[in-house]
């Protein structure tokens, strides 16, 4: 023991001595003896606190706070040791400092307790975080160890708690902002939610209210109370809107309460008033407190809702009592104690103050419920549906954050909304209202609002016996309100009982009339029905006339209000039906229209009048207020049978005269849906689709307008349907259905014969449709259609002679002729004549009449004539057209864009008369005529009238394109400048350069045109000309072929060309090689292009002689012979008329190949004559050079045939010496040609002698000689071997054909010459001295028929003759898959050999097939035999 003390003395000497570690040692030593020793420990953790050891110095102070918890010296080193460490031991200083205060406060020493305390809330303050700044200062508070023992020393509770209320909302903020901050970036998250999430986790945890309510309870000052009061409150209200529906109810009432405190209190705090006004729920307004309104009021003057209340206060809806008229006013100035009279305001003052109440609070439901009642109080009913709108809206918000359910507010609202819905765009929104009423009844049956406002909808609808039930039900509610008498009785008289209705409605009066200035409305309402009543239970024109009947009554109701709209629309109907006085009419129809849009029937009688006098413009405002009002539909599930149409339909005639045809459309379209048996406006929507292009739709329509025909319209009157046949005609001729199109202009004229319009569409249809035909090949047609035009011409120019459109048919009708002149000998000059002569001035037809030669006199000409030719009609026609265009240009002197079409019109029809007439020299000459110099002055004319026509321009660079190449240039130029998506021009344009050889520019202009329009004939036929220019035949023929297949049928070049190039192929030299003959089919098409080419141009010597050349190619010689019989005279005339070189020459070949053509029917004798007549032709002058026909070479191919054809002619004729002659004389003409001598030695051979036939072997040999590869003298020359068994000649024949087999050669692949070639080897390999035996022949045979089908195994004529030789079914087979590959459009296989291929297969259906093929070849028909002996 006395160690330990001699320890203790020592540590305490050491601390002393301020030897720290001696100190620890000692202390150390004591404990380590004693470890309960209370001083030891406290002189351990000293020595270690100034050693720095601050841990274990605390470790020492803990132990000995453990051994003497009541001690303060241990604790007074822990806050020592504590303090010290500053931020790093807060919380255990805070635990220290307070059990050392309360050490003190067990010793009674207040003094040194209340330092520790403050030392304590300043070292938290410094160094502590706020939440541990807040628990320092909860040991302030009454709730703390030590407030009642230093209970005046601490500071008030009031402070502590305001300090404490600072933090926490801040730390609230805080975490409010961070936790949305780090949850908006989850996937998926929306910030509204989030920011809701946050809240109500944080709220809900919050200690706010309470310690809100602390400083509330401890606070001396209002003021402070007042402001926590405030704070509570909203924390409360805030934390009520983010709580789940289940915690509502309790903060809800704690919100109450604090809310109602206040109002109490009559504290000016805005919240708590808007609690208490927003969250009464009454049906209505009468309910509420209105001192708690005027109060309101007084405390929140400048607030949005005090303007709502205080306007509403003071209106006329409000069920309070109006305030005192006097207040008195103090304050300070000299009337201090004077009262100031309040004036009430106006209605524009309280509606202007209201509105801008309403704009400072959206969000208030009770704002926008009063503002939706003062709205529909006056008749502002689309404003009343849009704010009562908000305010379901804004209630069912409210209802969400507070969890009350507010239904009386939403009866009321929803009242004010279904009944503002009544009269808005009525009967629109009928359904809506009724829905809405209906839902109010389902829980309050006995609602009279509800009641009347179904009642009135079905009014509206014509159900009036289920109004009358409603409206009685109502009135048994509320029996005092006259409004629901008086709109019972109304239903009563609509319902047909107008005796009973009338009466009743006087009973109202009465009571109406006592109810003062307010009930104006409905008294004028009520006289109008009496006065209705009236009208109609005396329908009698007398009754209705009476001015003491319904006329005074309707005064009555204007009496009673000047501005009641309904009265003004009866005064107009009696006025302008009985009393006939249409100007107060016009004036009572305007007066109700203005005062209200839903008078529709005043609206209609209006736009009527405004449409009579073609003031379209008030038609369409008319109109379109009609419809904005939306009386004019029935509302769904309404009973009204229809609405009205005539607002749609009215609009629609407005836009249509507009031009805005896809607005008429729809007008047009909603007006149908409406009466769907209107037939004025299915007329209307025929035109408009017809205006627009879509004629299949506005043919619909018009479809629909004619079914209408034997019915009435909203009028009464009958519907005349030949308008709809007039408009659909007009659809039919834009469709091109002319022949329907002139069919319904005659039904038309049927019904309204003389109709000018009618007339002149008709004439105008029927040249359009002929021209049409001539487009399509119809030219016999087009004619027809052309006489047919020109008789209703005249009967047009018996009463409208001046017509531009009549004359500019009449051209074009005239000019016809000239495209069709296989026909032009019907050019009725009669009627044409006639017509041209009616109404005539001199004047007219003498324009240009000095350049054109054509004036009155060619009217003369016109005469009929038995001699008159196709050349004079042709002039006839064009002589007409151009004095009818003539004709056109004064017709249409009062129009500028008519007369420059009129004088482009008569340039056009000179150009024509130019190419048809002064084109007919057979010298081709291209000089200017007459006629091309009026065109150009026509042309230049239309230009100065109209210089941005770029049809002008191009017609002027065709006129002039040989006279003046730079003006042609620079018009074509211009009139790409003006439309450069012309493909004809840049066709135009591509023609001229390629005339100026600049083929560059020429095949650009030619691409161009064909990029703008691919379908464009000419574009493509230019190209083609290029092609041949360029030196590529082949590629020419590819494009004159596509343009004569996109071309129409009037188009002359592409019929040309394609006819010449197709017969200059079969000419060419890669053409000639081949023996093969072209299929017939490839003749048929440019066959039928001459045809058609014939029937425009007859008069076109040398394509009739080239028709005849193809009608010889497909084997219809008696047509070719009529062809160029006919060529021969006419060119015979021509020759005897003008002795031309060029007329001999065609003669001449027409004589050799029209006995060509005879001497191919068998006629040798009339052959050989004309192959003799064509010789003699060919040799007329001799040396002559002024009478030779042509130049040698141009002659030298007619000669040829005319001797071949001689020749050949005799030789059938069996006259072989002349035959030799002439052969002899062929092969002279032809320069030793190989397929003159290969003829004449066939004839040699034919004539039979020995020295002949050595001739024709001789003449072969040489010809092999000369022409190593002409495989038809190698055949022949094998052929006669064959026949003289010369072995020798034989072989040397198959070893050339072998060679020929394995060639390139175009003539060795062509079939025929194949099988040939078959043939003679066949016969060389049975014949060759090697074929000892039959058999060996026989297998001789099938070797070289097996060598044709390893050279050509797609020929099915090798597989078939193997098959014909072996007797074996699949070479038969073969030849069968073989020829159905081979046949068009696959390959060229003809239908004989088709047939063989079937019949080798010998199978019955097959042969049938074979017969069926090719009845004229046998194979089938043995075939078919064997196979049934089968």
């Amino acid at each position: 023991m006395s160690g330990t003390k001699a320890a203790l003395k020592a540590a305490k000497a050491a601390l002393d001595a301020s030897k720290f570690d001696i100190a620890v040692v000692q202390s150390e030593k004591v404990l380590a003896t004693d470890p309960q020793n209370y001083h030891a420990n406290v002189f351990l953790g000293l020595a270690r606190d100034k050693l720095g050891k601050y841990a274990e110095a605390a470790e020492a102070y803990d132990a000995a706070t453990k051994i003497k918890g009541n001690d303060a010296l241990a604790w007074q080193g822990l806050v020592s040791l504590y303090e010290k460490q500053a931020e790093g031991k807060v919380d255990e200083y805070r635990t220290a400092a307070v059990r050392l205060a309360e050490i003190y406060m067990g010793a009674d020493d207040r003094t040194r307790s209340q330092t520790v305390i403050d030392k304590l809330i300043q070292f938290s303050q410094d160094h502590g975080t706020r939440a541990q700044y807040k628990q320092a200062l909860g040991v302030l508070l009454p709730s703390g160890p030590l407030y009642d023992f230093l209970e005046g020393r601490l500071p008030h509770p009031s402070n502590t708690y305001i300090k404490l209320a600072n933090i926490v909302e801040t730390e609230e903020k805080e975490r409010i902002n961070r936790e949305i901050g780090e949850r908006r970036t989850r996937l998926g998250a929306r910030i509204d939610q989030v920011t809701l999430d946050v809240k109500r986790e944080v709220m809900s945890q919050s200690v706010l209210e309470e310690i809100y309510q602390n400083v509330i309870d401890w606070s001396n000052e209002d003021e402070v109370r007042r402001q926590f009061e405030e704070k509570l409150l909203s924390h409360a209200y805030n934390t009520l809107v983010v709580l789940p529906s289940g915690e509502k109810p309790n903060k809800r009432n704690r919100v109450e309460d604090l809310a109602r405190g206040m109002v109490i209190l009559k504290h000016p705090f805005s919240l708590a008033w808007d609690i208490a006004l927003e969250w009464v729920d009454v049906e209505r307004m009468a309910e509420c407190d209105v001192g708690v309104l005027r109060e309101y009021i007084a405390f929140f003057p400048e607030n949005g809702l005090t303007k709502i209340l205080k306007g509403y206060l003071e209106s006329e809806i409000s069920p309070f009592p109006a305030e005192a008229a006097i207040e008195g006013e103090g304050g300070e100035g000299e009337n201090e104690s004077s009262g100031t009279a309040i004036l009430p305001m106006s209605s524009e003052e309280r509606l202007l103050l209201m509105t801008e109440g309403l704009d400072e609070i959206p969000k208030s439901a009770l704002a926008h419920r009063l503002m939706g009642e003062y709205y529909l109080f006056l008749e502002e009913y689309e404003s009343a549906v849009e704010i009562s709108r908000k305010a379901r809206k804004l209630v069912s918000i409210d209802s969400q954050k507070t969890g009350l359910s507010f239904q009386r507010n939403t009866d009321a609202i929803t009242i004010t909304l279904a009944t503002s819905l009544i009269h808005y765009q009525s009967p629109k929104n009928h359904p809506e209202a009724r829905q809405l009423f209906e839902s109010i009844l389902k829980r309050t049956p006995t609602s009279t609002h509800a009641l009347i406002g179904i009642g009135l909808i079905l009014e509206e609808q014509e159900d009036y016996i289920d109004a009358i039930d409603f409206l009685s039900r109502a009135l048994i509610g509320d029996p005092t309100n006259i409004r629901i008498r008086a709109e019972t009785a109304w239903c009563k008289a609509l319902n047909g009982d107008y005796a009973l209705g009338q009466e009743e409605l006087e009973s109202c009066l009465p009571a109406v009339e006592s109810t003062g200035p307010q009930a104006r409305d409905l008294k004028a309402q009520t006289l109008y029905r009496i006065g209705i009543c009236v009208w109609n239970r005396d329908s009698s024109f007398s009754s209705r006339k009476d001015r003491k009947g319904a006329y005074a009554r309707f005064l009555d109701a204007l009496k009673a209000n000047i501005n009641f709209a309904p009265a003004y629309t009866s005064l107009g109907v009696y006025y302008a039906d009985y009393a006939k006085d249409r100007r107060r009419a016009r004036k009572c129809f305007q007066k109700a229209f203005e005062l209200s849009p839903g008078e529709v029937f005043a609206a209609e009688r209006l736009a009527q009048g405004f449409a009579d006098q073609g003031e379209w413009d008030l038609v369409e405002i008319v109109s379109q207020r009609v419809i904005d009002s939306g009386k004019v539909r029935p509302s769904p599930g309404s009973k009204k049978q229809k609405g009205e149409s005539w607002p749609y339909a009215a609009l629609g005639v407005v836009e249509l005269n507009r031009q805005e045809y896809t607005k008429s459309i729809v007008s047009f379209q909603t007006a149908l849906r409406i009466s769907p048996e209107d037939y004025h406006s299915w007329v209307g929507l025929g035109e408009s689709y017809h205006n627009s292009g879509r004629y299949i739709a506005a043919t619909k329509a018009f479809e629909q307008a004619k079914r209408l025909e034997n019915t009435v319209d909203r009028r009464g009157r009958a519907v005349e349907s030949w308008f709809a046949n007039y408009m659909l005609a007009n659809v039919k001729r834009e469709l091109g259905e002319y022949e329907n199109a002139v069919r319904g202009y005659r039904e038309v004229l049927n019904i309204h014969p003389g109709e000018f319009g009618v007339l002149i569409a008709l004439v105008q249809t029927l040249v359009e449709g002929a021209w049409r035909d001539v487009e399509t090949g119809f030219f016999g047609r087009a004619i027809e259609g052309t006489k047919d035009a020109i008789k209703v011409a005249n009967e047009i120019s018996e009463k409208r002679p001046d017509a531009f459109n009549l004359w500019k048919v009449v051209g074009d009708a005239c000019t016809i002729f000239s495209w069709v002149q296989a026909r032009v000998e019907e050019f009725p000059c009669k009627d044409v004549k006639t017509l041209l002569e009616r109404d005539i001035e001199i004047g007219e037809y003498e324009l240009f009449a000095d350049v054109d030669g054509i004036g009155m006199d060619a009217l003369s000409s016109f005469l009929p004539s038995e001699t008159s030719t196709g050349p004079d009609m042709l002039t006839k026609s064009l002589h007409a057209a151009i004095l009818a265009h003539k004709r056109a240009i004064y017709a249409s002197a009062g129009e500028t864009h008519a007369q420059a079409v009129a004088w482009f019109n008569l340039g056009h029809s000179e150009h024509r008369a130019h190419v048809c007439l002064h084109s007919q020299n057979l010298d081709g000459s291209r000089k200017s005529s007459r006629y091309l110099k009026a065109a150009i002055r026509c042309f230049k004319r239309a230009i100065e009238l109209e210089a941005g026509n770029s049809e002008f321009w191009n017609a002027l660079g065709v006129a002039t394109t040989l006279l003046n190449p730079k003006v042609s240039q620079h018009a074509f130029v211009r009139s790409l400048h003006l439309n450069d998506k012309n493909a004809r021009v840049w066709t135009n344009l591509g023609t001229f350069y390629l005339l100026q050889n600049d083929f560059q520019l020429a095949n650009d202009s030619f691409t161009r045109a064909q990029s703008t329009d691919p379908d464009y004939a000419h574009a493509w036929l230019g190209q083609g000309f290029l092609a041949l220019l360029l030196g590529d035949p082949k590629e020419a023929q590819l494009l004159f072929e596509h343009a004569f297949e996109i071309s129409d049928s009037s188009s002359v070049p592409t019929k040309r060309q394609y006819a010449l190039s197709t017969f200059a192929q079969l000419f060419s030299p890669s053409h000639a090689s081949s023996s093969s003959t072209p299929r017939n089919s490839n003749l048929v098409q440019p066959l039928f292009a001459l045809h058609q080419l014939l029937r425009l141009s007859p008069a076109d010597l040398p394509f009739q002689h080239l028709s005849a050349l193809f009608l010889e190619r497909i084997g219809n010689y008696l047509a070719a012979i009529e062809t160029l019989t006919n060529v021969c005279e006419k060119v015979e005339q021509d020759y005897e008329v003008t002795e031309s070189p060029v007329s001999l020459t065609r003669f001449a070949r027409a004589k050799a190949d029209l006995g060509r053509v005879e001497l191919a029917i068998g006629d040798f004798a009339t052959a050989n004559d004309d192959a003799e007549t064509a010789l003699q032709l060919s040799s007329l002058g001799g040396d002559d050079e002024e009478t030779t026909p042509a130049p040698s070479s141009e002659l030298s191919g007619c000669r040829l045939s005319a001797h071949l054809t001689a020749g050949l002619a005799r030789y059938y004729a069996n006259d072989m010496d002349a035959a030799l002659e002439m052969f002899q004389a062929a092969l002279e003409e032809s320069g030793d040609a190989p397929d003159v001598i290969c003829l004449l030695s066939e004839v040699l051979w034919a004539k039979g002698g020995e020295r002949e036939r050595s001739v024709a072997r001789d003449q072969l040999f040489e010809s092999i000689g000369r022409h190593p590869g002409h495989l038809p003298s190698i055949l022949l020359l094998g052929a006669i071997a064959v026949l003289d068994r010369d072995f020798d000649t034989l072989e040397a024949v198959s070893s050339d054909l072998h060679e020929l087999r394995v060639s390139d050669s175009e003539v060795v692949r062509d079939g025929r010459n194949q099988e040939k070639i078959q043939h003679l080897l066949d016969a060389a390999a049975i014949l060759s001295p090697s074929s000892g035996s039959a058999a060996d022949g026989k297998h001789a045979e099938m070797a070289q028929l097996a060598t044709s089908i390893l050279l050509s195994p797609s020929s099915a004529s090798a597989w078939s003759q193997l098959a014909e030789r072996s007797g074996e079914i699949y070479p038969a087979e073969m030849a069968l898959k073989m020829a159905a590959r081979g046949v068009p459009p696959l390959g060229a296989l003809q239908a004989k050999d088709l047939a063989r291929a079937f019949a080798g297969s010998g199978r019955v259906g097959d042969a049938q097939k074979a017969v069926v093929i090719a009845p004229w070849k046998s194979d089938g028909w043995v075939a078919f035999r064997e196979a049934l002996a089968q």
